[in-house]
């Protein structure tokens, strides 16, 4: 029985990577078929396993969105350098061809399954974003930020730290580079500065009055 229960485990992991990668390359229009040849199992056992592959691609989009979840559970380390590692994170998930050619396929089912990308949406960018509001949030309380609207102030980091680069490399057909941790300081650096607290921020030269 154990050796059974292990062997149907091993299967279903088998399935659910072939699918992932089938999704990905080729959307929902890709065929069980395809999914059980790459997995080397025969269609029935996919089956057997999922009954349909709406079933199939639900499982890829929740095993999907557990790995692009991004955690900021460290706050033994500053604000920055916190930032910093979340960037890095961040874009190297949103940005890698996998969450590209993943986020490219859900965006075209979503009028097919309207459900199962509300449910991606609640439970991956909205749970990192989520987060990411309670860390900078601290930091308006502390004093380490200008308090502004932490919705407002959450959005801004996410979107220059994806926004135009993802809708480039979804639109222009070239692949994404490999991380760089130099261009994740340049945005968190200019983001600190943005926000920074009233007290840092330069003060404007007085303009002397003409006579």
């Amino acid at each position: 029985m154990t050796l059974l229960v292990h062997h149907d485990s091993s299967c279903r992991s088998r399935l659910i990577q072939a699918a992932t990668e089938i999704f990905i390359e080729e959307g929902y229009r890709a065929s069980v078929e395809r999914v059980a040849l790459r997995a080397g199992v025969a269609r029935q056992t996919l089956y057997n396993h999922f009954p349909s592959k709406a079933e199939l691609f639900g499982e890829v989009i929740k095993q999907v969105t557990a790995a692009l979840l991004v955690t900021l559970d460290d706050e033994a380390i500053g604000l920055r350098e916190r930032l910093l590692r979340f960037g890095i994170a961040f874009r190297a998930k949103a940005l890698s061809a996998q969450g590209l050619g993943f986020y490219r396929a859900l965006i075209a089912e979503t009028t097919r399954f309207p459900e199962l990308a509300a449910s991606f949406y609640r439970n991956g960018p909205a749970q990192t974003a989520a987060r990411l509001h309670t860390i900078l949030q601290r930091a308006m309380d502390r004093g380490d930020l200008r308090q502004v609207d932490a919705e407002f102030a959450t959005t801004t980091l996410l979107s220059m730290l994806v926004g135009a680069e993802r809708s480039h490399f979804l639109l222009s057909g070239e692949q994404p580079p490999e991380p760089d941790p130099a261009r994740v300081a340049q945005i968190v650096d200019c983001y600190l500065r943005a926000f920074a607290p009233e007290a840092s921020l330069p003060h404007p030269v007085p303009q002397r009055s003409t006579p």
